[in-house]
This record gives structure tokens, sequence and C-alpha cells, in this order.
């Protein structure tokens, strides 16, 4: 950890991605402030996703730097992220179905579980009590997303919105300090969406920053401290939700009547 905390948690300077001809991110620039909810919004094909591909390296950017508590990272493996303090979820579901709730959030406390493999193998006393430390954490995440009475059910037996909420679990079993959470709205009904909202702006209060890429507008406009708006891998706006709403150039790329 930096002695001195940087102002901005993340900062994406001069980024640029490109898949053979096709150059889905194209001289991007944005900073996230620490503590707040950013979203990221566009048309589909904006590249929105290839940027939480590029920001929790799943592939290096073409071009550009990625900076984490002021640390480059835009070539580091994505477990090296992820132990930085960056985690997040998937626009399609990825959970372990023939797992339980329980010990799906378990997976996700990897980063701060080191047992080495003879203590592992051989179940000694400090990694049982490691295993101990990680389950406790994990129920502990399981009751603050709503899910702690379901605890030892299949993961595949959830409905679509508590498996969205049960990945968010997991994204927040690391204790990140950045959570990237893609599209966790989509497909979720009214009572499910205020859930996930809910949810979002309870991590924020724990102090965590928040970077959302989200299709709903109203999760958008009312949970956002700051918008950016892409369409063709490049940024056309960036300001607050009252801002972006009146952005003649985002109305007319995206939100139209949706404004």
């Amino acid at each position: 950890m930096n002695a001195v905390r940087e102002e901005n948690v993340l900062e994406v300077q001069g980024v640029g991605m490109a898949f053979g001809g096709l150059m889905a991110l194209s001289n991007l620039n944005f900073k996230v402030k620490r503590g707040i909810i950013k979203a990221i919004i566009g048309p589909n094909g904006a590249g929105k996703t290839t940027l939480f591909n590029v920001i929790t390296g799943s592939f290096p950017p073409t071009e550009g730097r990625v900076r984490f508590n002021g640390q480059p990272i835009e070539h580091l493996k994505a477990h090296k992220i992820a132990d930085r303090g960056i985690s997040r979820t998937f626009q399609t579901i990825e959970l372990f179905d023939n797992m339980t709730v329980l010990e799906n959030v378990m997976l996700g406390c990897h980063t701060r579980f080191r047992a080495s493999f003879m203590a592992s193998g051989f179940l000694l006393p400090h990694s049982r009590q490691k295993e101990e430390q990680i389950r406790s954490s994990a129920m502990k995440i399981l009751k603050f997303i709503g899910l702690g009475d379901k605890f030892n059910e299949p993961a595949d037996s959830l409905p679509l919105g508590e498996q969205k909420m049960l990945e968010i679990g997991r994204a927040l079993a690391s204790e990140p300090e950045l959570v990237c959470l893609d599209e966790p709205a989509s497909g979720l009904n009214e009572t499910e969406t205020h859930l996930a909202s809910s949810l979002i702006k309870a991590i924020n209060a724990k102090g965590i920053t928040v970077l959302l890429v989200e299709h709903d507008m109203k999760v958008v406009m009312n949970i956002s401290d700051e918008i950016v708006v892409l369409n063709y891998g490049q940024r056309i706006a960036e300001g607050s939700p009252e801002e972006i709403r009146n952005n003649t150039k985002v109305i007319e790329a995206y939100l139209g009547s949706e404004a």
C-alpha cells in the first residue's frame, strides 16, 4: 500500500485497444476520484466492457496507461491487479453452479488466503484457522447482501436477481478498494433493480469506490456521482448526472428520449 493515498484511485491515460484493424477504445482519458460512484455509459459496442477488461487485466491495452493508486497496472496479470485492490463482476453471471452460495463467496477471498500447499493438503492448524476466518468473512458478506439465510443453497438455485447479488458479494470478498460492476441491473425487475441500487450505495458507503457500467438510466442517474459517456470507443462527455442529462452530444448519441 502507498503511504500517501492518491486523490484519484484510478487514472486511464490515453488508452487504446485494437482487435485486428478494429479500434475498440481510442485515446481514452478519465479519472475516478476515491470514494465515489462513477458510471460508464454508451450504446452497445461503445467499448464499455472492453474498458473493464483492460482495467482488470483480462488483456493489456494496445496503447496508453492505467494507474491504480498512482501506480501503473496496465501490463499486470488479472490476479496481480486483484491483489492490488480491484475486483469486478461480469455482464454474464460467472458463478460456480456446482457450489453453494457460501462456497462461491469463500472463493472470492483468495487474495487474502495464502496457505501453503502442504498446509492445505494436510489440514494443518494454520490452514484450518484460515479456512474458518474465510468462512466467517464470507458469512458476513452474505448477510450484508441479503443472502445470509441461503448460504447452504446451490448457487444455481437462486433467481437471477439473487445470483447478481451473489456475484457482487464474491467481488467484495477480496476487500477491494475499487469494484467494477458490469451491468448489475441487467435483466432485473423493478424490485430487484431497487435492491441492486441500494446495495451499490451501501457498498460505496463503506468507502469502496465503484465503477459502474449500466444501461438502466434511472439507476445511473440516481446513484452516480459522475458519468463518462463512450461512443465508438471514445469519450464524448463527462460530468455530473445533470450535466450528462442535458448534454446535446449525449442525447444525440445515446440517451435520446431516455434523457
